[in-house]
């Protein structure tokens, strides 16, 4: 039988830690085929990004259409939008297909480097998360788009409903990013309705580049297969937790998680 079909729509990370590169990585992983909408080109390493050039909105219709048109796909991931005309063409894209949508909000990289135009946030809001099945804001995304700063589990329940309130079914707040000496990292999951608290526990690994492009990815990958999201998302949640215990150095900065650590 042929793999379940992923599509990423995401930016490239020259340094292979992140972006397209991660989801891609992931998604072989996780038993899936993936393919790629390029959405902007960085020059970026284990230090930051360099430099950031963004795709015209003409060349990622036509990636988008190629592949749907003809293969077709059964979940998608988007990460880096960069900017409003690219959200807003994506958005629209998404309209198109009936598969469930993940979105991850990418704000900020690893070490700080602005990833979306200030003025693509109210895009962001109004056409991209109400497309999606699962949206996937770490605390720092979660203050770009509401407002709101995070610092213990009830304030992440207070995000969960500040980003449901912009239309995705389900909002997954990750909190490795809560103040404090914790043992265990704690996500969010809910629609609302139905709460699923998350914990795995938190390593002493300072390489965790990529670790937002491959949960978003790992949790598209299982809804690829067929899984309702309480299950992609811990079945994710399980494979990422594995990816930061194995991270390793690269270069003299901030190194990858370890996308290939069920194989080693």
């Amino acid at each position: 039988m042929n793999p379940p079909l992923v599509l990423t729509v995401a930016g490239s990370d020259s340094g292979g830690g992140a972006g397209i590169q991660a989801d891609l990585k992931t998604m072989l992983a996780l038993g899936v085929h993936g393919m790629s909408v390029v959405t902007a080109v960085t020059a970026q390493n284990s230090r930051g990004v360099q430099g950031v050039w963004e795709l015209p909105v003409e060349a990622v219709r036509a990636q988008f259409r190629a592949v749907v048109d003809d293969i077709g796909v059964q979940a998608v991931k988007t990460g880096m939008l960069a900017s409003a005309p690219l959200v807003e063409t994506v958005a629209g894209l998404l309209a198109s297909v009936e598969a469930p949508v993940v979105v991850d909000p990418v704000g900020v990289s690893k070490h700080g480097d602005p990833l979306l135009a200030e003025a693509a946030l109210d895009s962001v809001r109004t056409k991209l998360l109400p497309a999606a099945t699962v949206a996937t804001p770490n605390l720092d995304e979660v203050t770009q788009l509401t407002g709101l700063v995070v610092e213990d589990e009830s304030g992440m329940r207070r995000a969960a409903e500040a980003i449901l309130a912009y239309g995705p079914r389900w909002a997954l707040i990750k909190g490795g990013h809560l103040p404090g000496d914790f043992a265990e990292v704690v996500d969010l999951l809910t629609d609302g309705t139905e709460e699923h608290w998350l914990y795995a526990p938190r390593y002493d690994n300072r390489h965790t580049h990529g670790t937002g492009c491959t949960l978003a990815s790992a949790v598209a990958s299982g809804l690829a297969k067929g899984l309702a999201v309480p299950e992609a998302v811990r079945e994710a949640k399980s494979y990422v937790t594995g990816a930061i215990a194995a991270g390793f150095a690269l270069g003299s900065g901030i190194g990858p998680v370890d996308h290939g650590w069920q194989t080693r």
